[in-house]
């Protein structure tokens, strides 16, 4: 499967055309999705015994971070299916879902984060409780990207039964007793649907436990920390991209007429794409070796985890912000795109694990301490 040219199609020909209306209505991408669904891209790290196309994070990374430079709202709900499904990989969760998202049906995502625990996604207070052959789950959950767009939420509770701080199930999306307290109106992202979801007595079979009661933690851990925090910092990286792109074309074509120079012949507009580009590598560094080190299961590699979601995050808020300096008045317009990145880049800093929370867990892991 030639992927990269398969999305490089998609993006041509959907993604980053409808990206500023996505923006501008806080639509869900839907087009672009069923696009990328089509083209067999959401399959690419199901595996090839349910007919996915079995590669791995580093193609998921390419991808998230391609989309990232078009459409932020695109790769981050591209971000959280490729989580879920690489958790439903790892555990053997239901064969069926998992056939379907290899076959380009079935569109997932991560339900973590609660009202109750805020940030500490790995610590959920919703519940779950037996009834005979079914499970009933009540919850609070604050942020689901792709709530009531996506066909399956991967679920986190307190355990059934077992010691331990969480278990996961496949939850479908439609169920009855799954409400929507409010729709997302946000600053960026503006079209990842990332809204609330209550759960009220919904039922769903026992078998559709992904992984042992009282395990979700290590799935969390293992498998949900390692994938978000790549891809996360991909789509960060990806934006990083797209804004220094957009800035340097700006720069290179706007004249100043009566001085017969461009925005680029300024040696401070030039030191300060200089500044975003080495920003913008020295990110795209740190997720590579990332990368690596997961592939190698390097003794840095939990390391590695924590500080590229972290370093991706605080470098694309800086290098947006040069792009709004480099490009003036005209990058408050919606034409260039870069204000749209601008403000699509805050959402990673605040998405849990934050990154004040990764610092303290960076912290900890450099001075010995237990993480948690």
């Amino acid at each position: 499967m030639d992927y990269v040219a398969a999305l490089d199609s998609v993006i041509a020909s959907t993604i980053a055309e409808l990206a500023p209306v996505t923006d501008r209505q806080a639509a869900f991408p839907r087009a672009g999705i069923q696009a990328l669904q089509d083209a067999g891209l959401l399959g690419l790290v199901s595996s090839p015994e349910v007919g996915g196309a079995g590669l791995g994070l580093a193609e998921a990374s390419r991808v998230v971070r391609r989309l990232g430079q078009s459409c932020p709202s695109t790769a981050m709900v591209v971000c959280m299916h490729y989580c879920a499904t690489a958790v439903l990989e790892q555990a053997a969760g239901p064969r069926e879902a998992r056939q379907a998202i290899a076959a380009g049906k079935h569109l997932s995502t991560l339900a973590f984060s609660e009202a109750e625990s805020r940030s500490h996604f790995w610590a959920p207070a919703s519940t779950a409780r037996s009834d005979g052959a079914e499970v009933v789950l009540d919850a609070r959950k604050s942020f689901a990207t792709s709530a009531f767009e996506a066909d399956s939420y991967v679920w986190s509770s307190k355990p059934l039964a077992a010691e331990g701080a969480s278990t996961l199930w496949l939850v479908d999306a439609r169920l009855p007793g799954l409400t929507q307290p409010g729709a997302f109106d946000g600053l960026g992202l503006r079209g990842n649907a990332s809204s609330p979801i209550t759960a009220e007595g919904v039922r769903i079979p026992a078998e559709l436990r992904i992984g042992e009661d009282g395990k979700g933690f290590d799935l969390m851990m293992g498998v949900v920390l390692p994938w978000f925090s790549v891809l996360n910092a991909s789509a960060s990286v990806g934006i990083m991209e797209g804004s220094i792109e957009r800035a340097c074309a700006h720069a290179g074509k706007t004249r100043h007429q009566h001085l017969g120079s461009s925005l680029a012949d300024l040696p401070t507009i030039r030191a300060y794409l200089a500044r975003g580009r080495i920003k913008t590598d020295m990110a795209n560094c740190l997720l590579q070796d990332t990368l690596a080190a997961i592939a190698a299961n390097r003794p840095d590699t939990m390391l590695r985890v924590l500080e590229v979601k972290c370093a991706a995050a605080e470098s694309a808020l800086e290098v947006t912000d040069i792009a709004m300096r480099v490009c003036g008045g005209a990058a408050f317009r919606k034409d260039l795109g870069i204000e749209r990145l601008f403000r699509d880049a805050r959402a990673a800093h605040v998405m849990a694990p934050t990154t004040d929370v990764l610092y303290d867990f960076i912290g900890k892991a450099i001075t010995g301490l237990p993480l948690f």
